[in-house]
């Protein structure tokens, strides 16, 4: 069964502390942002539910398609995915051999690869649990960007 994205947001307001829900550009984001300090906070995941302008990769127009997107660390992406694409041009996607179209599979993020990004179409329970460690790293590396930043 798919999990949906109302589900993610709630499980990432219970069980990361600090995090925050902000709807942004389309999206549904979650920041790490105790005591809201920041503008935003800084990004752990997003869901995002239709193509936008810069990014039709994963024909997310299709009824019921949404895509989870969490900024992972460089180094979990490599051992991941075995290397780091090149930034694509504004409006393509990364040069990596994945379709990004595919449902329930852990791969690349079509335009943010090249910051770690990684991305799932719609996650069934299973893979949500797959999905859990990474975005507690997530989390994680959030907090650590937040320090910098505060």
């Amino acid at each position: 069964m798919t999990i949906k994205p109302d589900e993610i947001i709630q499980y990432c307001l219970e069980n990361l502390d600090g995090a925050v829900n902000v709807d942004s550009w389309g999206e549904k984001g979650i920041f790490y942002n105790p005591h809201k300090t920041l503008k935003r906070g800084v990004y752990i995941l997003t869901i995002k539910e239709k193509d936008g302008e810069n990014d039709r990769s994963s024909d997310l127009n299709r009824e019921g398609v949404y895509r989870i997107n969490i900024g992972v660390r460089k180094d979990t992406f490599q051992q991941m995915f075995k290397e780091i694409p090149k930034r694509p041009a504004k409006g393509e996607t990364v040069n990596m051999d994945y379709d990004f179209t595919t449902i329930d599979k852990i791969i690349p993020h079509p335009v943010y690869a090249w910051m770690g990004w990684i991305c799932c179409l719609n996650p069934t329970e299973e893979t949500f649990n797959e999905l859990r460690p990474l975005i507690q790293e997530a989390y994680e590396y959030a907090k650590e960007k937040y320090q910098k930043r505060k």
